[in-house]
């Protein structure tokens, strides 16, 4: 069944077009979760510790991603609906070209002040901070795919191509997994081959978008050539704002979780606390991928004038949201303690 932004959403096609975006937020969170399987088990609890302390502040860097990627998918959405196709494309070429050059910029100041960071953070010993500045350093190197690989996510949804997006976080998901198996397990290179796979894993995943759209395609999306419109960027930015906040907020909240329990607990704290973490991004990644997989739906609909379906897509998502925090809250304690044994 082939779903476009203009249909009318009952409950059934609107779960079909939003859930390869639920999907999708799963496979990109599996990064950290994969990468601290193979280091608890296989490394050690200081590289471990590292992962789960350095990782919020590459999440929180990468946030910028899910603002463009939210953000300009509503004014991409919105553009389209209106029926001027032909502008959309070009504030979707000129939106990720920005995104690039900020996030290049971003990269270079987060791998020089790496060490400073990581002293930030509370780490004290001298071990675990050649062990965070390894992981930080690597982390943004490849830190303008991953920040693409969140954008691109939206506009695809915006494209009409959620499956598409799903394929290519996947794929992106398998070669972090398959690299942390071969370069920790069977090369034993420790923290360091975890990093380089979760950089291979995120490089695939903002490299696959970036060769679909510069080719012809058959989906709503294409890279133009494009004018700056710095207008339309600072509305992208305004409108993407809540999208950055709440994964902004969410990183620094763990941030200083760790920053305590690197003073209350050390490193054995900081690992106990990563474990728990990764139950709750699991969970959010289901309500995350809703508002990515709907947002492109609501914006449309709203540059056509159409409010009658909007009133429709609020009345179901408010139902899906209640009924899935409920699920999830009551199959929270099984789910937790299969989760615990794993890792």
């Amino acid at each position: 069944m082939n779903i476009q932004l203009s249909d009318h959403f009952t409950y059934k096609r609107l779960l079909r077009f939003v859930l390869p975006s639920i999907l999708m937020i799963m496979c990109t969170s599996v990064y950290s979760i994969v990468d601290g399987f193979f280091v608890s088990n296989f490394v050690g609890t200081t590289p471990f510790a590292a992962i789960n302390l350095t990782f919020p502040v590459l999440m929180a860097v990468a946030s910028i991603g899910f603002m463009a990627g939210t953000g300009g998918s509503a004014v991409v959405s919105k553009t389209m609906g209106e029926g001027n196709r032909e502008r959309a494309n070009e504030y979707f070429t000129m939106i990720i070209a920005a995104l690039f050059g900020g996030a290049v910029v971003l990269s270079v100041i987060g791998f020089i002040m790496a060490r400073p960071i990581t002293m930030a953070l509370g780490a004290m010993q001298e071990e675990l901070i050649r062990d965070c500045v390894l992981y930080i350093r690597i982390g943004f190197l490849s830190m303008p795919a991953f920040i693409l690989q969140f954008a691109f996510q939206s506009f695809f949804v915006a494209a009409q191509k959620p499956g598409l997006s799903l394929k290519a976080n996947v794929a992106a998901g398998i070669v972090n997994g398959i690299l942390d198996y071969v370069l920790i397990v069977i090369f034993h290179w420790g923290l360091a081959g975890a990093a380089i796979a979760t950089s291979a894993g995120q490089i695939v995943g903002g490299l696959i978008p970036v060769i679909y759209f510069m080719r012809k395609n058959d989906s709503l999306l294409q890279f133009k050539k494009f004018h700056m419109h710095m207008d339309v960027i600072g509305k992208v930015c305004i409108n993407g704002s809540s999208e950055m906040v709440t994964n902004l907020s969410s990183s620094i909240v763990n941030i200083l979780y760790n920053f305590q329990l690197m003073k209350l607990a050390g490193e054995d704290g900081i690992a106990a606390y990563g474990v728990i973490l990764y139950i709750n991004i699991i969970f959010m990644a289901i309500f995350m991928g809703y508002s990515i997989g709907s947002a492109p739906i609501v914006s449309y609909h709203y540059g056509a004038g159409n409010h009658t379906e909007l009133k429709n897509l609020f009345r179901k998502s408010l139902t899906f949201l209640m009924i899935s925090g409920v699920v999830l809250l009551a199959a929270s304690p099984v789910l937790e303690e299969y989760f615990f044994r794993g890792v």
